[in-house]
Order: C-alpha cells, then sequence, then structure tokens
C-alpha cells in the first residue's frame, strides 16, 4: 500500500513487509522493535514448520534409515526424529534444499534438487498468503498492536502476482537497499560458505547451462556443489536487485540498509520509514485503523 508520512505515523496497527537479500538485515532490524508490541511473522520460518515440515522429516529419517543400527532403531520406534527450526536456526531447510551437482560430494541429482525446489516455492507462497491471517491472529489473539512481516530473500523470484498483491493490500512494502560494500560482503561471505538456496526455475536453467558450458561438464551430476554455488551467487544477487528495487518502486519504499543497521529502537525505525515515504513523495491516504 502507498499512504502519506503523516498517515503512517497515525496508523494504529502498522503491518509492514520487509524485503530483502538474506544478509542484509531484515531479521536484525525486526529484532529491534519491542517484542510485546510487534509480532515478528518470518517466512521462512512458516515454511520450515508448516509447509515444508513433513518433506524435511521424511529426507531426514531417509539418511537415517540408511544408518543401521538408526534404522533398527526407527523401525521398532525406539527413537524418532522431530526439527528444532527457530527464527535464527533454519538450517533443516538449508539441508533440505540441498546443492545440485556430484553425489559423491553431497550434490543432488538435478530432477531431484528441482522438485525440492518446486515444493519450496510452493511453500513460501503459502507462507506469503498465510500473512493476513497471522495478522489477525496477532491482534485478537494475542494483543499485538503491530506486525513484521520479515519475507524470504527468494520473494521477488516467486513470479506470484497473487503473493503481491495480498501484501500490498495488507502490508506497507519497505525494501532494505544494500550499498555496493555490504554486497560485496554478502558475496564474499557467501564464497566462503556457501548455502543452498531457492532459484527461480528459468535462472536456473540458464545458469546451469551457462557454468556447464564455462566448465566443460557434460551435466550436472559431474559439478562440484559449491563450486557451482559460489560461481552462481553474485549472478543471483543481480538478477535479484533489479526485481526488489522495481516490486519497491511500483509498491512500496526504499530504506537503506546502512541507516537501517543504525536503527536503535522503534522511534527510529518508524522515523526512518516515515522520511523514506517523504523523500519518494508517496500520496497521501486516509489514515488506517
Amino acid at each position: 500500500m502507498k499512504m502519506s508520512a503523516q498517515a503512517f505515523r497515525a496508523w494504529k496497527s502498522k503491518a509492514i513487509t520487509l524485503l530483502a537479500m538474506s544478509g542484509a538485515g531484515k531479521t536484525t532490524l525486526a529484532s529491534k522493535l519491542p517484542k510485546q508490541k510487534w509480532f515478528h511473522y518470518s517466512g521462512d520460518y512458516r515454511i520450515g514448520t508448516k509447509y515444508l515440515e513433513e518433506a524435511i522429516l521424511d529426507d531426514i529419517k531417509a539418511k537415517a534409515m540408511a544408518v543401521p543400527c538408526l534404522r533398527e532403531l526407527l523401525l521398532t520406534d525406539s527413537i524418532y526424529i522431530r526439527n528444532n527450526i527457530t527464527v535464527d536456526n533454519l538450517a533443516p531447510i538449508s539441508s533440505f534444499l540441498g546443492k545440485v551437482g556430484k553425489p559423491e560430494c553431497g550434490g543432488l541429482p538435478l530432477a531431484e534438487f528441482k522438485r525440492r525446489q518446486r515444493l519450496h516455492r510452493q511453500a513460501e507462497i503459502a507462507a506469503m498468503l498465510d500473512v493476513p491471517e497471522f495478522m489477525h491472529k496477532a491482534k485478537t489473539i494475542y494483543g499485538y498492536a503491530n506486525f513484521i512481516n520479515d519475507a524470504g530473500g527468494s520473494l521477488c523470484e516467486l513470479d506470484s502476482p497473487e503473493v503481491i498483491a495480498s501484501l500490498v493490500q495488507h502490508t506497507l512494502i519497505v525494501y532494505l537497499d544494500i550499498p555496493d560494500s555490504l554486497q560485496q560482503t554478502i558475496i564474499e561471505r557467501a564464497k566462503q560458505h556457501p548455502k543452498p538456496l531457492y532459484f527461480n526455475e528459468n535462472f536456473l536453467d540458464a545458469q546451469l547451462a551457462a557454468f556447464l558450458q564455462e566448465t566443460g561438464c557434460a551435466s550436472s551430476e559431474q559439478m562440484v556443489p559449491d563450486a557451482f554455488a559460489r560461481w552462481v551467487f553474485p549472478k543471483l544477487v543481480a538478477y535479484r536487485q533489479p526485481r526488489y528495487q522495481q516490486l519497491a518502486q511500483a509498491h512500496g519504499y526504499t530504506i537503506s540498509a546502512e541507516h537501517a543497521n543504525q536503527v536503535r529502537d522503534e522511534q527510529d525505525f518508524i522515523d526512518l520509514i516515515a522520511t523514506a515515504i517523504d523523500a519518494q513523495q508517496a500520496p497521501a491516504s486516509p489514515v488506517v485503523s
């Protein structure tokens, strides 16, 4: 939604969606808001604990069944396996997504990798469509005055008009723009510790083809998973950035990740967004209750 800075400040039950690349500081920014007043909705947490929970557990169980002693214990119901996903620990989701490449290096065959990617896309769409329901729960059940949606870094790749329409209708879209210095830091960090990620399938197909041609690999199963992950990440950043910028320009507002990092408390947060609204000349709108 669009509104004036005055309307934003007067908005009694603020609802904000934070957009940015992973590592830009969305979760850190959300954590600076008073927990008794702001409901922190993590899209990734919802994905892992609701929409991918069964698939994640099935993957872990399949790996455990390959270990004879664990297989026997599982078959006799002597042990059980469960997730311990938190907002700050999303490792089970990453483990499930995996990386494409040589099986002997821990990589997944392309068909299986794409299957998991599609499941993640469906889960992320569902998690974002849940935002209005959780806004209602947060206010009516738990008594939270305000709501912040910490969206996943891949939201701009979902190609789901329904998700964008819902978020725009119910929340103020705020994009954290990362300066070149931070962007390079994020890229270097990803190269040092390559992690599984979601890719838009068209982007993935194009980048796989380019990587195979560049390296001379005959197929994705000849690739070293981490080598592809390091090679593709800067290209992913370049692919996502204009998509985020377009979303913010059309439907919301942009703040600098550097300025967001300087936020100390709720008032700083509100002032930062109101200043961005003023600077980006948003049209006036009635106050939303």
